[in-house]
């Protein structure tokens, strides 16, 4: 999802710093609403930092943007081929995700991640914008969704909204899925400006 020879702390680095201004954030604001240190957002900001799973999905919903106006997907026309041991991993807690590929048709778009969550491990999330898919293609895959479980196997798939409190858990060795993160287009940043949901005005 990144241009060419970009790595993924540089194009968020870049991206985070013009989401922060159309939004009109200090760098002190968002650390405050995001629970995320202002040292490391300023690490971040200057592409020195570490991104993780959990940083990246928390800025996504403190900023109600869709994760790929952070990632910054390509917009390329033809054939596309996307090499997995080519693309930089985005690791979380328990989950290792590869970013392949940004998918806009109509008044929908789609991100669409190679998926590994670690075995005896959990990815908790506390929401952020947008529907979340998942197809597991190998492995027992444990949902739960605002308190409710499921398990998954191959072939099987969920669907939910991402703002909701949801996590995935390994029950049986790692997991392998498909990962789809779908918006509304009035939900990019390149849309008409929206207030952030449920969060005090800047003082």
């Amino acid at each position: 999802m990144n241009a060419p020879g970009e790595s993924v702390r540089e194009t968020l680095a870049t991206n985070l710093r013009r989401v922060r201004g159309e939004r009109d954030l200090s760098l002190s604001e968002l650390a405050r609403r995001s629970g995320i240190g202002k040292a490391t957002l300023s690490q971040l900001e200057a592409g020195s930092g570490n991104p993780t799973i959990e940083t990246v999905f928390s800025l996504s919903r403190v900023l109600a943007v869709p994760i790929s106006d952070l990632l910054d997907p390509p917009r390329a026309a033809g054939l596309t081929v996307v090499r997995g041991a080519d693309v930089e991993v985005l690791r979380g807690q328990g989950v290792d995700l590869r970013p392949l590929r940004g998918i806009e048709s109509g008044e929908a778009i789609f991100e669409v991640y190679d998926q590994q969550v670690r075995a005896d491990s959990r990815q908790d999330s506390l929401g952020h914008v947008g529907t979340e898919h998942t197809i597991v293609q190998a492995g027992r895959l444990g949902v739960r969704v605002d308190g409710r479980e499921v398990e998954l196997g191959p072939g099987d798939y969920v669907g939910f909204d991402a703002l909701l409190p949801h996590s995935y858990t390994a029950l049986d060795g790692p997991v392998r899925s498909v990962l789809l993160l779908q918006y509304r287009a009035d939900q990019r940043l390149h849309s008409a400006p929206t207030r952030l949901p449920c969060l005090p005005e800047k003082e």
